[in-house]
């Protein structure tokens, strides 16, 4: 089994991060030379007729539509906020076939409107499935809190303990709450604090000092985690993007 390249990416809605030029295209080519396995987008525009009509070369598809194609990949999206001139939410990206796929609205509160994209994978190869999670999170910590022990109790109930996961996205924790609730409730550890001992800083993309983004595991071990923080990643969102590489465990390659 090869190792799976996994990215996970705040993309702003495809806007710079002072929200005054389109940078989809450029998001396209950046993730292009990653030659991921797995994506995980954040704040995934797929419609939003105020900035199609104020910027000429605003995608007339779905962003998760135009980036799937680009880099010829399947897509999965999950609608998290729906207004008068359009919607956003969680997308996943991936080579491998999607065989099932649905979306978990985790608001608690009427001002955030946030959810959990959850996608079940066939990886050629692999004995049992992957199931690949894209979470966005509430800004305040009462609420996230909230959110992790509906995304540890998701996971319990639906997902076997001998199926792998992946839990990825932007969790706005920048006290560092997350990992130990949901490696207890779950069993989920995060790839660069395993690896590293410390989460990856992520926020702002020009000056990361926040470790806002995540990239949880169960059944798999990290071999390699990164920030991209190269050019041009500091001018296609107001975060940058994590990236993983990973194994399935020796439980899983023994079953194989």
């Amino acid at each position: 089994m090869e190792p799976l390249r996994v990215i996970t990416f705040n993309m702003h809605k495809g806007m710079s991060p002072l929200n005054r030029r389109v940078r989809l295209d450029d998001i396209a080519r950046a993730l292009d030379v990653q030659a991921p396995d797995l994506v995980f987008l954040q704040e995934v525009q797929g419609k939003n007729q105020r900035r199609a009509l104020r910027h000429a070369d605003w995608s007339i598809v779905p962003q998760h539509h135009f980036l799937s194609r680009r880099l010829r990949l399947r897509a999965a999206y999950g609608l998290n906020a729906a207004y008068e001139h359009g919607h956003h939410g969680n997308a996943v990206l991936t080579r491998f076939p999607i065989t099932s796929w649905c979306n978990l609205d985790i608001s608690v509160n009427p001002y955030e409107s946030r959810g959990m994209l959850h996608c079940q994978l066939q990886p050629p190869g692999w004995p049992v499935p992957l199931s690949a999670l894209c979470a966005h999170l509430n800004l305040l910590g009462h609420d996230r809190r909230k959110q992790y022990q509906a995304l540890a109790r998701y996971i319990r109930d639906n997902i076997p303990a001998e199926e792998p996961l992946i839990l990825a996205g932007d969790f706005n924790d920048w006290r560092g709450q997350a990992s130990l609730c949901l490696q207890e409730e779950a069993g989920l550890t995060e790839v660069h604090q395993t690896l590293f001992g410390s989460l990856a800083r992520s926020f702002p993309a020009r000056l990361p000092v926040l470790a806002l983004d995540r990239i949880y595991v169960r059944g798999l071990r990290p071999l390699h985690a990164e920030v991209l923080g190269d050019r041009p990643w500091p001018n296609l969102s107001d975060h940058l993007p994590l990236a993983a590489s990973l194994l399935p465990d020796v439980v899983l390659r023994k079953s194989a």
